[in-house]
C-alpha cells in the first residue's frame, strides 16, 4: 500500500532453540531472556496434569478408563524425546492415544494398564537413549559433561598414544573453540611435564590421538578443557580415571580452571547417567541454587580452581 508506519514504538517478541546462529549485529541490538529446560520430573508433572489430559479429550477417550504409570510415561520422555520442552512429548502420546483410541473403535477392550511392554509396541523401537557412565576405570578416557540445546550430555573423551613424531591428531568433528583447548591443555602438561613425572621423549616420539565419540554431530566450546587434560595425563603417566566421575570447566596455559555456563542442564544430565562425583570450577558454586536438592544430595560436587585439584579427585592412585 506504500502507507508510512512508524516501527519506532512497536515491541518484537521472537523465540529461538539457541542464540548460536543469530548475527551478531542483531543480536546486540536483542534483550535475551533464557529459559531453561524442563528436569524429568517436570515433565512427568506436565505429562500428567496437562498433556495426557488434552489428548485423551482430543482423541475421544476422556471418559475411557486406562492409566499411563510413571515407568511407562518415564519410557516416552528417555526413549521417544530428546528436548529441551514438552512438544514431541505432546505428540508421543498424542500417538499412543490414537492407537488405543482405534482399539476401542473396533470394539476390542482397552488395556487397564499401559505398560512399558506396550509403548513400545505402539510407538516403535526406541529412537533415543540415555548415555550412562562407563562402567570400568580406563587409562586414557575422561567423561565430560556437555550442554546441549536440548538439555545436558555426557561425553566421552578418548585419547591414546601411538608411535610417531610428536603429533596431535584431534577427531570426532570438533569446532575451533574445542581445538584451541585441546591445545592449550597439551601445552599445559608439557609445561610441568617434569613435576608431573611425564617423559618429555613422548611428546617427540609419540602422537597423541584424541577423539570424542558420535563423531555425526558438532561439538564445540571451551568447557571439555579440563576433560582434555585429564584423559591425556591419564595415558602419559598410565593412570586410570574414575569412570564415576564427570567433569566440565575451561583450563588455561597456567592450569587454571575457569567458570563454564550451563551448569544446570550439565549436572542434571550427569546425574541422569549414573555419575556420581562431579568437578565443578569454584566460581560455578553459585549456580547450584538452579538445581533440585534432591539431585545435589545424590552426587558428590568438588568445587576446584585448579587442575591440580581436578587430577587429584579424578586419577587413581598407582
Amino acid at each position: 500500500l506504500e502507507i508510512p508506519y512508524d516501527l519506532s514504538k512497536v515491541l518484537f517478541i521472537t523465540t529461538a532453540n539457541t542464540d548460536a546462529t543469530i548475527p551478531l549485529p542483531l543480536l546486540d541490538r536483542m534483550e535475551v531472556i533464557e529459559f531453561v529446560g524442563y528436569i524429568e520430573e517436570e515433565k512427568l508433572e506436565i505429562a500428567y496434569r496437562y498433556l495426557l489430559p488434552r489428548q485423551r479429550l482430543e482423541t475421544g477417550l476422556d471418559e475411557a478408563v486406562f492409566e499411563i504409570p510413571e515407568n511407562a510415561m518415564r519410557k516416552i520422555i528417555r526413549e521417544y524425546t530428546y528436548e529441551a520442552g514438552v512438544r514431541n512429548l505432546e505428540r508421543e502420546i498424542g500417538r499412543v492415544c490414537r492407537r488405543l483410541a482405534r482399539i476401542l473403535s473396533v470394539g476390542d477392550p482397552l488395556p487397564a494398564v499401559v505398560d512399558e511392554e506396550m509403548i513400545e509396541t505402539f510407538l516403535g523401537p526406541p529412537e533415543f537413549f540415555v548415555n550412562e557412565a562407563e562402567r570400568d576405570d580406563e587409562v586414557g578416557v575422561a567423561t565430560a559433561i556437555a550442554w546441549t540445546a536440548n538439555g545436558g550430555d555426557i561425553m566421552p573423551i578418548e585419547v591414546v598414544l601411538i608411535e610417531g613424531k610428536g603429533n596431535l591428531n584431534i577427531t570426532g568433528q570438533i569446532g575451533d573453540v574445542m581445538q584451541e583447548s585441546v591445545q592449550a591443555a597439551l601445552s599445559f602438561l608439557k609445561s610441568r611435564a617434569k613435576a608431573f613425572k611425564i617423559n618429555s621423549e613422548v611428546f617427540e616420539n609419540m602422537d597423541i590421538h584424541l577423539h570424542v565419540p558420535e563423531g555425526a554431530i558438532p561439538k564445540d566450546g571451551p568447557s571439555a578443557g579440563i576433560t582434555v587434560a585429564t584423559a591425556m595425563m591419564s595415558i602419559l603417566v598410565n593412570r586410570k580415571v574414575r569412570h564415576d566421575v564427570g567433569m566440565t570447566g575451561e583450563i588455561t596455559l597456567r592450569g587454571r580452571v575457569l567458570p563454564i555456563g550451563g551448569v544446570r542442564e550439565k549436572v542434571l544430565a550427569a546425574h541422569r547417567a549414573g555419575i556420581k562425583t562431579i568437578i565443578l570450577p569454584a566460581r560455578n558454586r553459585k549456580d547450584l541454587i538452579d538445581i533440585p536438592v534432591k539431585v545435589t544430595e545424590d552426587l558428590q560436587i568438588h568445587f576446584v580452581d585448579s587442575m591440580d585439584e581436578v587430577l587429584e579427585i579424578a586419577l587413581i592412585k598407582k
